[in-house]
């Protein structure tokens, strides 16, 4: 339901926004505006995400907790899908988006909506913030050698014990 009525209410903000800013300052003024939002903001999201890029990564090299990285980058794409909607409304949006600042503030808002039931990262049986990659224990060093397969499989290996001798 809240779908339909973005989908509803949008278009039509942005047509009474376009009559609107239209009627005060012209056609073509009313334009420039659109499309410079749209270069700007296309020069500012990628700024910042590649900023959220690296702030994610940081967490995955460190084992932190990599919630806050992908929310900030998931809203900063969809900052840069509304800079690129022609619009005063979704321009708006994006623009606040880009703000981290307004993005924490969404982010802790969306936090308190939703329960995290389990949060697991790597092979282990939950989460462990450790700074190391992996547990020095859990090391073992070894050698090998590969070993070709036989011209004639049918007679045993030396290291296969065969059927008792009688």
């Amino acid at each position: 339901m809240y779908l339909f009525l973005a989908f509803l209410l949008v278009p039509i903000i942005e047509i009474a926004l376009f009559i609107q800013v239209g009627g005060l300052i012209g056609l073509w003024p009313t334009l420039a505006i659109v499309v410079l939002t749209a270069v700007l903001g296309t020069v500012l999201v990628r700024t910042q995400g590649r900023m959220a890029l690296g702030q994610l990564q940081r967490s995955f090299a460190e084992l932190d907790d990599p919630t806050e990285p992908l929310a900030h980058g998931a809203m900063i794409l969809l900052s840069g899908a509304l800079l690129l909607t022609p619009g005063f409304f979704t321009d708006a949006v994006g623009f606040a988006l880009l703000i981290p600042s307004f993005r924490m503030a969404v982010f802790r808002y969306l936090k308190s909506k939703v329960k995290v039931t389990q949060f697991q990262m790597g092979p282990g049986s939950g989460f462990q913030n450790t700074k190391a990659p992996f547990d020095q224990g859990d090391v073992i060093d070894g050698e090998f050698t590969e070993v070709r397969p036989r011209k004639n499989p049918s007679k045993p290996s030396k290291w296969v014990e065969g059927p008792p001798e009688h």
